[in-house]
């Protein structure tokens, strides 16, 4: 998948919604469509894949964020429904393991899929990772897995700003880099542990930004996310 060439095909909005009509008229009230819509657990699952080709006729590439996590064989074959669909992107957790991520890496050979490894989740920090039995601090956690993901296969990450640095300055990797956990100055940070500005995740670099409530919960959407393409310019 080509990397973003303007400052606002940076961002992929999350379409953090619970149905098709709410989803469309979310992306009606930003304008001009953006270039890649999130669509995740609970819009995929009220809606099923309907709500893909709606949000694709509307003009934006869709990326499906489901993060498989199953053995092999499912996932492998997910993936490939996932390609069917048209995405441009799809998740699975790095935490499945080499032979689910290799599976995964095999299933998208020969398709434009971009398949995106989740590290650590930016809701987590090191005491609730420390409750699932993983002792180490988070950005070790989120390079382990995202050389699991390398070596794998999978074509890129998807990590907080905090280890964005660290996984792009990995020798040895090429992995396309998407951040959630971004939030403007002037938004609040929510359930993110792990965040930085827009700006400052880009300066990192990390290629796409998820961005949700700071745009999609104000009373105006467009004017919001036209000031964060403004902070990226």
């Amino acid at each position: 998948m080509k990397l973003p060439s303007r400052p606002q095909d940076k961002i992929i909005i999350a379409l953090d919604v619970p149905d098709t009509d709410g989803a469309l008229r979310l992306l009606d009230s930003l304008g001009d469509p953006p270039a890649l819509c999130k669509i995740g657990l609970e819009l995929f699952t009220a809606e099923g894949p309907s709500v893909i080709k709606a949000v694709q006729d509307r003009g934006s590439r869709v990326f499906l964020d489901l993060k498989f996590h199953d053995i092999p064989n499912t996932v492998a074959h997910a993936v490939k429904s996932a390609s069917g669909l048209g995405v441009a992107m799809t998740t699975l957790h790095a935490s499945g393991g080499p032979v689910m991520l290799e599976a995964a890496a095999k299933a998208a050979e020969g398709s434009e899929l971009l398949l995106l490894a989740v590290t650590v989740l930016t809701s987590m920090d090191a005491a609730q990772l420390s409750s699932t039995g993983v002792s180490v601090e988070p950005r070790e956690q989120v390079l382990r897995l995202a050389g699991l993901a390398s070596d794998a296969g999978i074509g890129g990450v998807v990590c907080s700003p905090l280890e964005v640095n660290a996984i792009r300055t990995s020798p040895g990797n090429n992995l396309r880099i998407v951040t959630p956990g971004v939030r403007p100055t002037w938004a609040a940070t929510g359930d993110q542990k792990r965040v930085m500005t827009p700006a400052e995740a880009v300066k990192e670099g990390s290629d796409w930004l998820v961005i949700g409530r700071p745009i999609t919960a104000t009373e105006n959407p467009r004017e919001a996310y036209a000031k964060v393409v403004e902070e990226l310019i």
